[in-house]
């Protein structure tokens, strides 16, 4: 034997030794072809009938044909067969010689007989083979025309079928290298696929199935390999990867896009990602990877299906950078869902604007990912645009319900009802049934939006359709109603919902009891609000409020109460709810209630704050409850609460309108209550100056210096008004005087008085009280005479500013004086030598030293510029109260 190796593998060898009589290779080779070449090629391995004689003639380049299978060749393949048993020969195996020992003359065609052996004669057949002949790798170049060496074919018996000279790689396809009956044919395509196809699943991976594919008689071609990656099953990819991998080290190899791609679509994205990304790297890699569209699609849509979200933008950003334009529309919409699915709105519609700058056609899937989600973000004109766009398209069915309903629901809540009422109506017409959802979106877009009677008209149509309303649209119904003060429509909607086996919210129920307890209807609202609690629903807070405010205003306190007790029963902080409560009734005017109400909280152990008892007191003040008045006082004093000067202002305010003499003694009692410095300084003010120590302008003065102007300014400026009313009517003149002119050096009143030199002098009393305005009006004149009397200045003109108000008071003081004082609508005028003239009169010079005269004083005034010589000089030596001013 010569070490020079043949064409035929163990494997090859194998196959060709197990085929079977004259038209089987035929027909096993169209089975293969047909089936795509495992089946069938495994079906050839199992044959295992015995071929006895077979003959087949090969046509060499062109040599003549050499008949086979005559009596002659089969007795000395006979006979040879004999001798090589006896020389040890194994049986069914064939057999090398060299050119010199050649028994049958070369012949220009090789003669090929091929026999079927059993499992046990192929073993045989293959111990016999020389080890390289098993491990030779082939060269990818063509087949060399010239025999190598000389090959006999024996059968089981080791009869000899067959003897040639020598053996080259056989293409497949191309060179006869099978006999079928006495006629030889290539082994075809699909057959030598799947054997490559069989290696790689028996073999799987690793140096055994490299070194089997690297000892085929022919190498395989990348059309070939295509055959056999297509064949493998899809649902185990390690052979597919083996193979690939094999094949791409081989110098026949060339990377192609259908290769690509079916690898792409045959690999797992779950536990093969790495190796598709390597494929989406290799294929852009190359110089021309515009050829290769469908690799691009198959790997992005596979992962983009599989929700890996990174690796799938990934691809497509780099496919974008490197402008790449002929994603399909499959792999758009993918990425669109995945990226839909995620939330990512924004990136979606990045991918949908490349999407549209390709060129690339949207399909039905795209429009059924896009127009929901543009109208979901808020790009409303955007969903409708393309919606139009849709059923514009050729080609596309109807939208789905599903875009119907979105566009629907984004419209109503957007506040465009116009339009979704129009695509409500659509997708009635197209033959959609809308969803409650929609249903509800639409109603309730149109009750927001004010128009219930159009929700109310969609609401019948609606339930004449049958459709069974949902939970949350009985709802928003029936409150919308009953918020609408329709609560004969909400009661009988609120009845329905109980009907159809809808347990109501505390929310429904909260509305109805607070509508109709707005709307004063108080046997309802208590059905309601009982018919609640027996539900088992708690009321909330709002509830509980809107009915015991129900009961406030309609004056059942003791309702009010009962109600309060279960509220606090609930575990709510009713200490606010009962404060208000009496609010309402100190506002409407109802000390009575009100105190009833504050001796309930007292017996519940409910308090109330300092201000409500406060605007109590106020309010009991003004009633004349003054006896009810000091309790509450008294306990806003004991509470730590402090009584300003405002509040001690008020008591004293009251007390200038009495006229009963009790009423006179409780609010003294109420004013010694209060505990303030004011009524310290009062009586300190009325007492003599052997209690007081020092006179009264200096008593005057140091109470009046430890007032804070900054935050009491206002209240002092009120107190000084009440006071100086208080000691008019008490006749406490001089006293009066005094307060005005520490008021006036304090600035409290500091734009009253004005000295325009020799122009105008005015005096502004507009904001005084009555009994504040009279004394300004004599301190103020008094000043004037002295300037215009000791330093000799006279203005031009006097004005009294009076204001409308005290006009008439301050006129008629002046006109039982003669004064020069004309009286117009706000003002009292007079030249400056007319008042001049008037301040050197008797009666004018009293009234403006200490006293305001008295009836009597004008009277004798009167008499005296009558009749000068015959009346005395009368002077008064009380102290009179102020003239037509009633106590």
């Amino acid at each position: 034997m010569h070490n020079n190796t043949c064409s035929w593998d163990i494997w090859n060898m194998g196959t060709a030794h197990r085929c079977s009589r004259g038209g089987e290779i035929s027909r096993i080779g169209n089975e293969i072809a047909r089936t795509g070449g495992i089946a069938a090629l495994l079906a050839v391995s199992d044959a295992g009938a015995e071929l006895r004689k077979v003959g087949g003639v090969r046509r060499s380049g062109g040599g003549r044909r050499e008949g086979s299978g005559d009596a002659e060749r089969r007795r000395e393949g006979s006979g040879d067969a004999k001798r090589r048993e006896g020389e040890g020969v194994p049986r069914g195996g064939r057999r090398r010689r060299g050119r010199l020992a050649q028994r049958h003359p070369p012949a220009t065609s090789m003669l090929l007989r091929v026999g079927l052996a059993r499992h046990l004669g192929l073993r045989r057949l293959q111990a016999a083979l020389p080890l390289s002949l098993a491990l030779r790798r082939l060269s990818a170049e063509p087949p060399s025309p010239e025999w190598t060496d000389t090959v006999d074919y024996l059968d089981e018996s080791g009869e000899i079928l067959s003897s040639a000279r020598g053996a080259r790689p056989a293409v497949p396809g191309a060179d006869p290298t099978v006999l079928s009956g006495s006629s030889a044919h290539p082994l075809p395509r699909p057959a030598a696929a799947a054997r490559v196809a069989t290696l790689a699943l028996r073999l799987r991976s690793g140096p055994s199935l490299s070194a089997a594919l690297s000892a085929l008689p022919s190498p395989p071609d990348p059309a070939l390999l295509l055959l056999a990656v297509s064949s493998l099953p899809a649902s185990d990819p390690t052979p597919i990867l083996s193979l690939v991998a094999w094949a791409r080290v081989q110098p026949w190899f060339v990377p192609s896009d259908d290769l690509s791609s079916l690898l792409a679509s045959r690999l797992p994205p779950a536990t093969h990602s790495s190796e598709l990304l390597s494929l989406f790297d290799d294929a852009l890699a190359l110089p021309d990877h515009a050829a290769f569209p469908k690799t691009f699609n198959a790997v992005v849509s596979a992962i983009a299906t599989h929700g890996l979200l990174e690796p799938a933008f990934y691809c497509f950003k780099r496919l974008r950078d490197a402008g790449f334009r002929n994603l399909e529309t499959q792999t758009y919409n993918a990425l669109l869902s995945l990226l839909f699915t995620r939330g990512l709105a924004f990136k979606a519609f990045e991918v949908l604007d490349e999407m549209a700058s390709s060129g690339c056609a949207l399909n039905e899937s795209t429009y059924e990912l896009a127009v929901p989600a543009l109208a979901r973000a808020g790009r409303i004109d955007a969903a409708r645009k393309m919606f139009d766009e849709m059923r514009q398209r050729k080609g596309i069915g109807r939208a789905s319900s599903g875009v119907y309903s979105v566009l629907v629901d984004v419209l109503a809540k957007a506040g465009r009802l116009d339009a979704a009422m129009g695509m409500y109506r659509e997708m009635v017409a197209v033959g959609h049934r809308a969803s409650p959802a929609v249903s509800t979106a639409v109603v309730e877009g149109l009750v927001r939006a004010g128009k219930l009677d159009a929700g109310m008209e969609l609401w019948e149509e609606m339930r004449r359709g049958g459709l069974r309303p949902s939970f949350g649209l009985y709802t928003m119904v029936v409150e919308a109603n009953a918020r609408s003060g329709r609560l004969d429509v909400a009661t009988r909607l609120f009845g329905d919902m109980e009907k159809s086996g809808f347990f109501p919210t505390p929310v429904t129920y909260a509305c109805l009891v607070e509508m109709h307890a707005s709307a004063g209807q108080v046997d309802e609202a208590m059905r309601l609000y009982h018919s609640m609690a027996n539900a088992g629903t708690r009321p909330g807070l709002t509830t509980f409020t809107a009915l015991l405010m129900m009961l406030a205003n309609k004056r059942l306190l003791d309702l009010a109460a009962k109600v309060l007790l279960e509220m606090k029963a609930s575990g709510f902080l009713v200490e606010v709810t009962a404060s208000d409560l009496l609010m309402i009734y100190i506002k409407d005017g109802s000390p009575e209630l009100a105190l009833r109400w504050l001796r309930f909280m007292g017996s519940a152990g409910i308090r109330t704050n300092n201000f409500i008892i406060r605007q109590l007191f106020e309010s009991c003040m003004k009633t004349g409850l003054y006896a009810s008045a000091r309790p509450l006082l008294e306990t806003y004093v004991a509470a730590s609460a402090k009584v300003d000067l405002v509040l001690y202002t008020c008591i004293l305010a009251h007390l200038v309108r009495c006229q009963d003499e009790s009423s006179e003694r409780a609010i003294m009692d109420i004013l010694s209550a209060s505990k303030h410095r004011a009524h310290d300084f009062l009586c300190g003010l009325l007492t003599g100056p052997e209690q007081r120590k020092k006179p009264v302008l200096s008593f005057v003065r140091e109470f009046f210096q430890g007032i804070d102007y900054d935050s009491e300014e206002s209240a002092a400026r009120y107190f000084v008004n009440v006071l100086l009313n208080y000691l008019v009517l008490m006749g406490q003149m001089n006293r009066a005087r005094c307060i005005w002119k520490v008021a006036y050096e304090n600035k409290m009143f500091a734009k009253a008085i004005v000295f325009d030199q020799h122009i105008a002098w005015s005096l502004d009393i507009r904001n005084l009280s009555v009994g504040a305005a009279l004394v300004a009006t004599v301190h103020t004149l008094h000043r004037f005479r002295k300037r215009m009397l000791y330093y000799g200045v006279v203005p031009r003109r006097i004005k009294l500013v009076t204001g409308p108000t005290l006009k008439m008071v301050v006129a008629q003081v002046m006109a039982s004086l003669e004064s020069p004082f004309e009286v117009s609508k706000v003002v009292l005028r007079a030249p400056g030598d007319s008042v001049l003239e008037w301040f050197k009169k008797p009666i004018v010079q009293q009234f403006l030293l200490n006293e305001i005269p008295s009836k009597a004083d004008v009277l004798m005034h009167r008499l005296n510029v009558m009749f000068p010589s015959s009346a005395p000089e009368v002077r008064s030596l009380s102290l009179p109260r102020s003239f037509g001013m009633p106590r």
